[in-house]
């Protein structure tokens, strides 16, 4: 058994209870047994500039704007403690996971991104993708859809809703970015006893050609599915070996390829309907570095339509 080497995550905190789910998704999946340290952050608002220079004018609204500035912070340190002890109650130790707040200082966004990298060299940020109301607070599924956009190097695990299933999804094709993100999961889910299937839909024809010309030539979709097998064959051998060499054992592994729709996007989450998948793990790039198939295109699509499940981008 290769050995578990520890593991660092972040997770912002809002103080909602839709951001705490990725605390139970946190715990679901790793448990207080897994060798995992987990940073909780919370991010502190700045107040209006033109109410910071206002208060300059008397010593009563600079007393007023220091105690708000105060509360803040005591609400700060209340959210992350009861953050804290949600992770404790679980069975956490209170010496992996940690607490503090930030002020903010160039977005909550780009703030949260710089945190992860930068700071903690972290291996992963887990963040949900709903929190209060846009007017209520920060971690809304735009906030989170930014952390995507900005972060360089850190994968992003969006926990949308309550997941349910252990079973995870791990999308593989033959990229660069792809074998990235075999490698994320393979290190992360090292020491869990979640069942992956490697998966891969094979790009239908009809995503280049008009259906109405391939029926005109039959043959031609026969041979492109099995060309487009054969060329990612290779990579489902090679993830499928990565993930018994960190330790996931032989039985929890799956390989499937399927011959794919029009849309891969839909065959990735029909997948996850179907067998009951609760996580989904995926290069940023999607199925190919060609530009239709980048963010925006099947990833996105996919975080689109997930709902009470995780989805992982890994950069």
């Amino acid at each position: 058994m290769p050995r578990n080497p520890g593991k660092m995550i972040v997770v912002p905190i809002d103080g909602s209870e839709n951001a705490l789910t990725s605390l139970d998704y946190i715990n679901r999946i790793f448990g207080p047994k897994h060798n995992i340290r987990v940073s909780l952050l919370y991010i502190l608002p700045k107040l209006p500039p033109i109410l910071v220079e206002e208060s300059r004018k008397s010593r009563q609204d600079i007393h007023m704007v220091q105690e708000i500035e105060k509360r803040n912070r005591q609400m700060a340190e209340r959210i992350l403690a009861d953050a804290k002890g949600r992770l404790v109650n679980a069975g956490f130790s209170g010496k992996t996971v940690e607490a503090g707040f930030r002020n903010i200082n160039v977005g909550v966004a780009r703030d949260i991104c710089s945190w992860a990298e930068k700071n903690k060299k972290a291996d992963a940020i887990f963040i949900s993708s709903r929190g209060r109301s846009r007017l209520k607070a920060f971690f809304t599924g735009e906030i989170a859809n930014k952390v995507l956009e900005h972060v360089k190097v850190c994968p992003v695990w969006l926990v949308k809703g309550s997941v349910q299933d252990n079973n995870v999804l791990l999308a593989v094709e033959n990229s660069e970015n792809a074998m990235r993100a075999v490698d994320h999961a393979a290190f992360l889910l090292s020491g869990t006893d979640v069942n992956v299937t490697v998966f891969h839909s094979k790009r239908d024809l009809r995503r280049f050609v008009p259906k109405e010309v391939l029926k005109e030539f039959p043959g031609v979709q026969k041979f492109w599915q099995k060309k487009a097998g054969d060329m990612v064959a290779p990579y489902m051998k090679k993830a499928r070996a990565k993930l018994i060499q960190a330790g996931i054992a032989e039985n929890r592994i799956s390989v499937k390829m399927v011959d794919g729709s029009s849309s891969a996007a839909k065959d990735i989450l029909d997948e996850t309907e179907e067998n009951a998948i609760g996580t989904v793990i995926l290069g940023r790039k999607g199925y190919s570095n060609v530009k239709d198939y980048a963010m925006g295109s099947i990833t996105k699509k996919v975080l689109n339509g997930a709902a009470d499940m995780t989805v992982c981008i890994v950069p």
